[in-house]
């Protein structure tokens, strides 16, 4: 026995004890027999997990980069749009409360250019009885000043006291749609005139880390889970602001179409109807009992994002993988932020909008906003950290870029390396698309495929095309970095 031990420990302990009687071998072997089915069912367990960890597919994650007001998250709606339908459906109604508050901002901007004209046209006429010179603030900071004669009526002046109402349904509006972020508002220099400080209208963002999931999911109604509800749910589902607007909508028309109001608006460098959450176009079918969101509206919508937000959605036409897209804020102060989450990605889609080559950074009134872009681009082109994630370019905005090259808006006079090529649409985005791509090439860590798009994300049918080739070269990507082929 004592030699056993020496041989073997282990048999020493494991043996039966000395003078075992029949009971009790009984009822060790019957706890050995409990013992080993237990530690067998454990290890089957154990083996089964494995096996569904192995055929679990690895999430696609897709970092979606670029300064604010580029296009990301239009971009993210459509591919939710065209590859996760169930999810879009769902949120379709929700949407509504967004498209309201877009609208109510784009009649209030109006009127504060309207009112600040009157308040400027009754400062010069004590000045000058012959002469009326309106000093009026662009969209964009700058200050722009014309001798013009404004001829007000009383009609304006009784626009002014009946969309007074708009203020406070905004304000109702933010709170439903809260907690928020208000953007940082940007002091800005005359490029023309006196240096004067002028404050840009505050802007409501969503900062929850889900984006607008979480506003969402506030706004759509528990009790109604039809994708079309019925006239009987939707007249119960109005609420005062949609009376609100239904009240206000045949001023807020006569304010957009009066021929002093554009008058006064086309001598402004940027016209508002170019920026994104723009529908004054729209206002009789948008104010209307049973007004449905349209997915173009949806894409529309302007709703900004502040910090980083994830998006999770089952792409259906991919055997229900995983995808996730991180929709990042574009301001200077969020993109401290980026870095973190450049680990482990497959592919970055980085919007730059092409015709905004005249335009300033809405933070800093000092920096151009493509000269803003092309610094951005080469830090995520130079990054060690991405050198081996696919990075797709989007020359974002083409639409507006036509719109501006149609007006007349001289390239040349914001981008003086330009020079004497010709001012035309599609001279302008080969030239753009050639700065970048050399950058791309010289910026690098190593070798790799230069991959690029010109889109206007709001423009569903044709960013369609472009996103099934967008998914078959992200999914392409995906298996590569599985080392699956």
């Amino acid at each position: 026995m004592v030699r056993a031990s020496l041989d073997d420990p282990l048999a020493f302990v494991l043996s039966p004890p000395p003078n075992e009687t029949p009971e009790q071998k009984s009822a060790r072997e019957r706890a050995e027999a409990e013992a080993r089915k237990t530690s067998e069912a454990i290890d089957e367990q154990i083996r089964q997990e494995k096996i569904a960890l192995k055929k679990k597919k690895k999430p696609v994650k897709i970092l979606l980069l670029g300064q604010s007001e580029s296009g990301k998250s239009a971009t993210l709606k459509n591919f939710q749009l065209q590859y996760a339908k169930d999810q879009w459906l769902e949120e379709r109604l929700a949407w509504r409360a967004v498209i309201y508050l877009n609208l109510i901002r784009n009649a209030l901007q109006v009127l504060d250019i309207l009112q600040q004209a009157m308040s400027q046209t009754n400062k010069d006429r004590c000045a000058s009885s012959s002469l009326t010179t309106a000093d009026i603030s662009d969209s964009d900071g700058e200050h722009r000043s014309h001798t013009t004669v404004y001829k007000f009526t009383d009609k304006h002046r009784l626009l002014k006291l009946r969309l007074a109402s708009l203020r406070t349904v905004l304000v109702d509006l933010e709170k439903r749609l809260g907690p928020g972020s208000q953007e940082i508002q940007a002091i800005s220099r005359s490029l023309s005139g006196p240096t004067q400080d002028r404050v840009r209208p505050r802007e409501f963002g969503v900062s929850s880390n889900n984006g607008w999931k979480s506003v969402l999911d506030k706004l759509r109604s528990p009790t109604v889970t039809e994708s079309r509800p019925s006239s009987k749910q939707r007249e119960e589902g109005r609420d005062e602001v949609t009376d609100v607007l239904l009240g206000c909508k045949d001023d807020m028309k006569s304010l957009w179409q009066d021929p002093v109001v554009k008058q006064i608006l086309s001598h402004r460098r940027s016209k508002i109807e170019d920026a994104s959450g723009f529908f004054l176009d729209d206002v009789d079918r948008i104010a209307s009992p049973d007004y449905e969101p349209a997915d173009d509206d949806i894409v529309r919508a302007r709703l900004r994002t502040v910090g980083v937000q994830e998006h999770r959605f089952m792409m259906e036409a991919d055997h229900g993988r995983e995808w996730i897209m991180y929709d990042f804020g574009g301001t200077r102060s969020s993109r401290a932020l980026w870095a973190a989450f450049f680990d482990d990605v497959d592919t970055i889609i980085f919007l730059a909008p092409i015709s905004c080559f005249d335009e300033r950074l809405r933070e800093d009134q000092d920096v151009n906003r493509l000269e803003d872009s092309l610094s951005l681009w080469r830090i995520v082109c130079s990054s060690t950290v991405l050198a081996k994630a696919q990075i797709i370019l989007f020359l974002n905005k083409c639409d507006i870029l036509h719109k501006k090259m149609k007006r007349g808006v001289a390239i040349r006079d914001y981008v003086p390396s330009f020079a004497d090529r010709k001012n035309d649409t599609m001279t302008a985005m080969k030239y753009f698309q050639q700065h970048f791509k050399e950058l791309f090439k010289s910026c690098s860590p190593e070798p790799r495929p230069f991959f690029v798009h010109f889109t206007s994300v709001i423009d569903t049918k044709a960013t369609a095309t472009t996103l099934s080739v967008v998914r078959e070269s992200v999914l392409r990507q995906h298996l590569q970095n599985a080392s699956l082929i």
